[in-house]
């Protein structure tokens, strides 16, 4: 089994000094070392990277989503060159994709990842609903996210979704919608350390079907590269993508590492194989 060593992020959670004002500011926190990845067990996972359509097509949907300028910047200028070295390199490649959806499902990795997978099984519990919990999921609809006004543009846009262009899936990557399904890709392809890029940090990424959740629980490290992810912002961290930061913050703390964009993609181009014509 071949090493690459990447230069990695990792936080100091210790020790608290309580003979300070605030104990926690004694912590180590952000520190970077060299530290190896298995290439043969690790993959780069683009999830939920989507063409969610212009401003002008579903003004509802960039409303609510304030992130998607910032996906598509990331979608244009950081994941291609990260996907080139993955993919020189002879790392293993996935993409999770929205459940539900149709617009993956004729690619090969999809088929390959729903062969393996097999049926969903169908989830064992059922809460059950009354007038009351439908009265509050009726007003956190209206009143927390995403608006009445603004859903028609949503429901139209999720309609017309697709890849972005530039971090479509290549031959035959595997393309996952669940968790059972990433989880059979990884089984097959003998990968215990998932290196996450997509959007959002604080949500899908994490407790979405194929996040951080569900496939820690099965043994994987789970990681994320900062430049190629963004967070999910409200009104008072927007600014400074304050939420972003937290998030990272989470996932060193509780699932994996952090790499920076540039530190990955150097390391992968060192280690470029080449291709059987």
């Amino acid at each position: 089994m071949s090493e690459l060593q990447v230069p990695t992020w990792y936080y100091q959670h210790y020790d608290a000094d309580f003979a300070r004002d605030v104990p926690a500011e004694a912590f180590g926190g952000w520190n970077k070392t060299m530290l190896p990845i298995a290439c043969e067990r690790t993959a780069l996972v683009v999830m939920h990277a989507w063409d969610c359509g212009t401003r002008e097509q579903f003004p509802g949907w960039h409303r609510v989503v304030e992130y998607i300028p910032r996906s598509y910047d990331i979608c244009g200028n950081v994941l291609p060159g990260l996907l080139e070295a993955a993919r020189a390199s002879g790392l293993t490649v996935y993409h999770v994709v929205r459940p539900g959806g149709t617009y993956f499902r004729d690619y090969p990795g999809y088929r390959r990842a729903d062969q393996l997978a097999g049926p969903e099984v169908p989830r064992k519990r059922e809460v059950q609903r009354d007038e009351v919990l439908d009265r509050l999921a009726r007003f956190r609809s209206q009143s927390v996210f995403p608006g009445e006004h603004n859903q028609p543009d949503i429901t139209a846009g999720q309609r017309c979704m697709d890849f972005p262009q530039p971090v479509k899936p290549a031959g035959d990557e595997g393309v996952a919608e669940s968790s059972a399904q990433l989880h059979a890709l990884c089984l097959e392809d003998g990968i215990n350390h998932l290196i996450y890029t997509g959007f959002a940090i604080n949500g899908c990424l994490v407790s979405s079907p194929g996040g951080m959740i569900d496939m820690q629980r099965e043994g994987y490290m789970c990681s994320a590269v900062r430049q190629a992810v963004t967070a999910i912002e409200n009104k008072e961290t927007a600014r400074a993508e304050t939420a972003k930061e937290i998030a990272l913050w989470q996932v060193a703390l509780l699932y994996g590492f952090v790499y920076d964009a540039d530190d990955l993609t150097g390391a992968l181009r060192s280690r470029t194989v080449e291709r059987p014509s």
